[in-house]
Protein backbone atom coordinates (compact mmCIF):
# COMPACT_ATOMS: atom_id res chain seq x y z
CA UNK A 1 0.00 0.00 0.00
CA UNK A 2 1.36 3.13 -0.83
CA UNK A 3 1.42 6.58 1.02
CA UNK A 4 -1.98 7.69 -1.15
CA UNK A 5 -3.87 4.54 0.08
CA UNK A 6 -2.72 4.36 3.03
CA UNK A 7 -3.77 8.45 3.66
CA UNK A 8 -7.51 7.27 1.89
CA UNK A 9 -7.56 4.78 4.36
CA UNK A 10 -7.06 6.67 7.21
CA UNK A 11 -9.13 9.61 6.16
CA UNK A 12 -12.10 6.75 5.47
CA UNK A 13 -11.96 4.98 8.72
CA UNK A 14 -10.64 8.12 11.18
CA UNK A 15 -14.38 9.25 11.68
CA UNK A 16 -15.14 12.81 11.72
CA UNK A 17 -12.42 14.32 13.91
CA UNK A 18 -9.65 12.85 11.23
CA UNK A 19 -11.27 14.60 8.56
CA UNK A 20 -11.69 17.42 9.91
CA UNK A 21 -8.32 17.52 10.45
CA UNK A 22 -8.03 16.33 6.71
CA UNK A 23 -10.06 19.67 5.35
CA UNK A 24 -8.53 22.04 7.33
CA UNK A 25 -5.06 20.56 5.93
CA UNK A 26 -6.67 20.43 2.59
CA UNK A 27 -7.71 24.12 2.53
CA UNK A 28 -4.43 25.09 3.63
CA UNK A 29 -2.37 23.85 0.48
CA UNK A 30 -5.43 25.60 -1.58
CA UNK A 31 -4.57 28.97 0.43
CA UNK A 32 -1.13 28.61 -1.07
CA UNK A 33 -2.65 30.45 -3.77
CA UNK A 34 -2.97 33.43 -1.85
CA UNK A 35 1.07 33.36 -0.62
CA UNK A 36 2.33 36.54 -1.23
CA UNK A 37 6.38 35.54 -1.15
CA UNK A 38 7.94 39.36 -1.46
CA UNK A 39 6.55 39.60 1.85
CA UNK A 40 6.25 36.01 3.07
CA UNK A 41 2.69 36.69 3.81
CA UNK A 42 -0.79 35.19 2.81
CA UNK A 43 -3.04 36.85 1.60
CA UNK A 44 -6.37 36.05 2.36
CA UNK A 45 -9.58 37.43 -0.03
CA UNK A 46 -12.59 38.95 1.55
CA UNK A 47 -14.63 35.94 0.11
CA UNK A 48 -12.58 33.38 2.35
CA UNK A 49 -11.59 35.24 5.12
CA UNK A 50 -14.17 36.78 8.27
CA UNK A 51 -13.59 40.57 8.04
CA UNK A 52 -15.10 42.86 10.50
CA UNK A 53 -16.48 45.12 8.42
CA UNK A 54 -20.56 44.65 7.76
CA UNK A 55 -20.35 45.86 3.92
CA UNK A 56 -18.12 42.81 3.55
CA UNK A 57 -19.68 40.66 5.59
CA UNK A 58 -23.19 41.30 5.12
CA UNK A 59 -22.78 40.17 1.41
CA UNK A 60 -20.33 37.45 2.17
CA UNK A 61 -22.24 35.63 4.99
CA UNK A 62 -20.21 32.48 4.23
CA UNK A 63 -17.32 33.93 5.56
CA UNK A 64 -18.50 33.11 9.27
CA UNK A 65 -17.34 29.56 7.89
CA UNK A 66 -15.01 29.10 6.10
CA UNK A 67 -12.39 31.27 8.16
CA UNK A 68 -12.35 28.43 9.91
CA UNK A 69 -10.85 26.10 7.99
CA UNK A 70 -8.18 28.48 6.23
CA UNK A 71 -4.82 29.54 8.45
CA UNK A 72 -2.20 31.95 8.07
CA UNK A 73 0.98 29.57 8.13
CA UNK A 74 2.16 26.27 8.71
CA UNK A 75 2.81 27.20 12.05
CA UNK A 76 -0.58 28.21 12.96
CA UNK A 77 -1.87 25.15 11.08
CA UNK A 78 0.33 22.49 12.83
CA UNK A 79 -0.57 23.64 16.68
CA UNK A 80 -4.27 24.28 15.82
CA UNK A 81 -3.96 20.57 14.20
CA UNK A 82 -2.38 18.89 17.34
CA UNK A 83 -4.84 20.89 19.88
CA UNK A 84 -7.69 19.48 17.51
CA UNK A 85 -6.96 15.99 17.79
CA UNK A 86 -6.42 16.40 21.61
CA UNK A 87 -9.66 17.85 21.84
CA UNK A 88 -11.65 16.14 19.67
CA UNK A 89 -10.13 12.31 21.31
CA UNK A 90 -11.61 13.80 24.27
CA UNK A 91 -15.03 15.06 23.02
CA UNK A 92 -15.72 11.99 20.86
CA UNK A 93 -15.30 9.86 24.21
CA UNK A 94 -19.20 11.05 25.39
CA UNK A 95 -20.49 12.33 22.83
CA UNK A 96 -21.49 11.52 19.22
CA UNK A 97 -19.91 12.53 15.15
CA UNK A 98 -22.79 14.86 14.58
CA UNK A 99 -22.51 16.69 17.76
CA UNK A 100 -18.72 16.99 17.48
CA UNK A 101 -19.55 18.78 13.82
CA UNK A 102 -22.20 20.90 14.80
CA UNK A 103 -20.39 21.55 17.92
CA UNK A 104 -17.56 22.74 15.17
CA UNK A 105 -19.83 24.53 12.91
CA UNK A 106 -21.67 26.59 15.03
CA UNK A 107 -18.78 27.58 17.74
CA UNK A 108 -16.99 28.73 14.66
CA UNK A 109 -19.92 30.76 13.61
CA UNK A 110 -20.55 31.95 16.84
CA UNK A 111 -17.33 33.21 17.24
CA UNK A 112 -17.05 35.09 13.89
CA UNK A 113 -20.35 36.73 15.18
CA UNK A 114 -18.69 38.18 18.83
CA UNK A 115 -15.67 38.64 16.62
CA UNK A 116 -17.08 41.11 14.00
CA UNK A 117 -19.34 42.78 16.42
CA UNK A 118 -16.55 43.34 18.89
CA UNK A 119 -14.50 45.29 16.02
CA UNK A 120 -17.58 46.91 15.34
CA UNK A 121 -17.88 48.43 18.21
CA UNK A 122 -14.54 49.41 19.03
CA UNK A 123 -14.65 51.27 15.41
CA UNK A 124 -11.46 49.30 13.95
CA UNK A 125 -11.73 47.32 11.42
CA UNK A 126 -10.10 43.42 10.64
CA UNK A 127 -10.10 39.86 9.36
CA UNK A 128 -9.29 36.48 11.05
CA UNK A 129 -8.59 32.95 9.77
CA UNK A 130 -7.91 29.79 11.60
CA UNK A 131 -9.63 27.17 13.32
CA UNK A 132 -8.95 28.09 16.89
CA UNK A 133 -12.25 29.16 18.19
CA UNK A 134 -14.19 25.99 16.87
CA UNK A 135 -11.65 24.36 18.55
CA UNK A 136 -11.77 26.14 21.99
CA UNK A 137 -15.85 25.20 21.78
CA UNK A 138 -14.83 21.35 21.36
CA UNK A 139 -12.10 21.76 24.42
CA UNK A 140 -13.84 23.41 26.72
CA UNK A 141 -17.18 21.48 25.91
CA UNK A 142 -15.23 18.20 26.82
CA UNK A 143 -13.70 19.92 30.23
CA UNK A 144 -17.22 21.08 30.96
CA UNK A 145 -18.49 17.91 31.07
CA UNK A 146 -15.92 16.31 32.55
CA UNK A 147 -13.19 18.82 34.11
CA UNK A 148 -11.63 16.00 36.71
CA UNK A 149 -10.55 14.05 34.22
CA UNK A 150 -6.96 12.73 34.05
CA UNK A 151 -5.22 13.73 31.12
CA UNK A 152 -1.26 12.28 30.64
CA UNK A 153 1.22 14.37 29.37
CA UNK A 154 5.04 13.75 28.46
CA UNK A 155 6.39 16.07 30.97
CA UNK A 156 3.85 16.47 33.52
CA UNK A 157 2.91 13.32 34.12
CA UNK A 158 -1.02 13.10 35.18
CA UNK A 159 -3.25 16.31 35.29
CA UNK A 160 -6.62 17.36 35.40
CA UNK A 161 -8.34 18.45 32.23
CA UNK A 162 -9.58 21.83 33.68
CA UNK A 163 -6.15 22.31 34.75
CA UNK A 164 -4.91 22.34 30.50
CA UNK A 165 -7.91 23.91 29.37
CA UNK A 166 -7.62 26.94 32.41
CA UNK A 167 -4.11 27.56 31.39
CA UNK A 168 -5.06 27.65 27.56
CA UNK A 169 -7.53 30.48 28.29
CA UNK A 170 -5.35 32.07 30.42
CA UNK A 171 -2.89 32.72 27.82
CA UNK A 172 -6.02 34.07 25.35
CA UNK A 173 -6.92 36.40 28.47
CA UNK A 174 -3.26 37.55 28.91
CA UNK A 175 -2.83 38.14 25.61
CA UNK A 176 -6.18 39.62 24.77
CA UNK A 177 -4.81 43.48 24.59
CA UNK A 178 -1.50 42.67 22.99
CA UNK A 179 -1.11 41.11 19.68
CA UNK A 180 -3.70 39.42 17.56
CA UNK A 181 -6.82 40.80 19.70
CA UNK A 182 -9.40 39.66 16.96
CA UNK A 183 -7.94 36.06 17.47
CA UNK A 184 -8.11 35.93 21.08
CA UNK A 185 -11.49 37.46 21.57
CA UNK A 186 -12.98 34.74 18.90
CA UNK A 187 -10.74 31.87 21.23
CA UNK A 188 -12.58 32.96 24.28
CA UNK A 189 -16.23 33.68 22.27
CA UNK A 190 -15.87 29.86 20.94
CA UNK A 191 -14.55 28.34 25.20
CA UNK A 192 -17.69 30.44 26.24
CA UNK A 193 -19.72 28.51 23.38
CA UNK A 194 -19.01 25.12 24.42
CA UNK A 195 -19.54 25.78 28.16
CA UNK A 196 -23.16 26.93 27.18
CA UNK A 197 -23.78 24.59 24.80
CA UNK A 198 -22.47 21.44 27.45
CA UNK A 199 -25.27 23.38 30.11
CA UNK A 200 -27.95 23.15 27.55
CA UNK A 201 -27.44 19.49 26.40
CA UNK A 202 -27.44 19.13 30.12
CA UNK A 203 -30.92 20.23 30.16
CA UNK A 204 -31.97 18.22 27.59
CA UNK A 205 -31.28 20.67 24.27
CA UNK A 206 -28.97 20.08 22.22
CA UNK A 207 -28.07 22.84 19.37
CA UNK A 208 -26.08 20.58 17.16
CA UNK A 209 -29.39 19.16 15.91
CA UNK A 210 -29.18 22.60 13.99
CA UNK A 211 -26.56 21.93 11.83
CA UNK A 212 -27.54 18.23 11.60
CA UNK A 213 -31.41 18.55 10.12
CA UNK A 214 -29.72 21.41 7.86
CA UNK A 215 -27.27 18.89 6.70
CA UNK A 216 -29.29 15.80 6.43
CA UNK A 217 -32.11 18.35 4.32
CA UNK A 218 -29.47 19.24 1.48
CA UNK A 219 -28.28 15.33 1.84
CA UNK A 220 -31.68 14.36 1.25
CA UNK A 221 -32.15 17.09 -1.49
CA UNK A 222 -29.54 15.45 -3.78
CA UNK A 223 -30.05 12.32 -3.04
CA UNK A 224 -32.25 9.97 -5.74
CA UNK A 225 -35.24 9.13 -4.39
CA UNK A 226 -35.48 5.20 -4.80
CA UNK A 227 -37.83 4.30 -7.98
CA UNK A 228 -40.58 2.00 -7.16
CA UNK A 229 -40.04 -0.84 -9.50
CA UNK A 230 -42.77 -1.53 -11.75
CA UNK A 231 -45.15 -4.10 -10.71
CA UNK A 232 -46.80 -5.86 -13.84
CA UNK A 233 -50.34 -6.57 -12.99
CA UNK A 234 -52.03 -9.60 -13.61
CA UNK A 235 -55.38 -9.59 -14.01
CA UNK A 236 -57.31 -12.82 -13.18
CA UNK A 237 -59.22 -13.42 -16.01
CA UNK A 238 -62.02 -16.25 -14.99
CA UNK A 239 -62.16 -18.77 -18.12
CA UNK A 240 -65.84 -17.95 -18.81
CA UNK A 241 -67.52 -21.85 -18.26
CA UNK A 242 -68.61 -23.16 -21.53
CA UNK A 243 -72.75 -23.86 -22.22
CA UNK A 244 -73.33 -27.08 -22.97
CA UNK A 245 -73.75 -27.23 -26.24
CA UNK A 246 -77.07 -28.02 -27.97
CA UNK A 247 -75.88 -30.83 -29.61
CA UNK A 248 -75.01 -32.82 -26.08
CA UNK A 249 -78.43 -31.77 -24.87
CA UNK A 250 -80.60 -32.72 -27.53
CA UNK A 251 -78.42 -36.06 -27.38
CA UNK A 252 -79.28 -36.67 -24.05
CA UNK A 253 -82.84 -35.66 -24.42
CA UNK A 254 -82.87 -37.91 -27.87
CA UNK A 255 -81.56 -40.74 -25.93
CA UNK A 256 -83.93 -40.29 -22.90
CA UNK A 257 -87.00 -40.51 -25.52
CA UNK A 258 -85.31 -43.47 -27.58
CA UNK A 259 -84.96 -45.26 -23.92
CA UNK A 260 -89.05 -44.72 -22.90
CA UNK A 261 -89.80 -45.78 -26.50
CA UNK A 262 -88.04 -48.79 -25.83
CA UNK A 263 -89.27 -49.99 -22.65
CA UNK A 264 -92.56 -48.97 -24.40
CA UNK A 265 -91.87 -52.04 -26.98
CA UNK A 266 -90.48 -54.32 -24.54
CA UNK A 267 -94.35 -54.13 -22.17
CA UNK A 268 -96.71 -53.44 -25.34
CA UNK A 269 -94.98 -54.20 -28.77
CA UNK A 270 -94.16 -52.19 -31.72
CA UNK A 271 -97.82 -51.80 -32.41
CA UNK A 272 -98.44 -49.69 -29.52
CA UNK A 273 -96.54 -47.00 -30.97
CA UNK A 274 -98.22 -43.69 -32.22
CA UNK A 275 -97.78 -42.37 -35.58
CA UNK A 276 -94.76 -39.78 -34.41
CA UNK A 277 -93.10 -42.34 -32.12
CA UNK A 278 -91.93 -44.67 -34.78
CA UNK A 279 -90.73 -41.36 -37.36
CA UNK A 280 -89.06 -40.80 -34.28
CA UNK A 281 -87.71 -43.74 -33.82
CA UNK A 282 -87.12 -43.85 -37.50
CA UNK A 283 -84.67 -40.77 -37.60
CA UNK A 284 -82.78 -41.28 -34.24
CA UNK A 285 -81.73 -44.54 -36.50
CA UNK A 286 -80.25 -43.47 -39.11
Amino acid sequence: MNILDDLKLQYKLGGIAMRMIYWNIACFLISLVFYNFSIGLFNFPNWLALSSDPQVFMFKPWTFLTYAFFHFGFMHLLFNMLVLNFASNLFLTFFNQKQYLGLYILGAIFSGIVFALSFYILGTSASIVGASAAIMAILVAATTYQPLMNVRLLIFGNVKLWHITGVILLLDLMQLRLENTGGHISHLAGAFFGFVYIKLLQNGTDLSIIVSKILDFFANLFRKSPTTPFTKVHKNYKKPTEKTSSRIVTKDKTQQQIDEILDKISQSGYDCLTKEEKEFLFRAGK
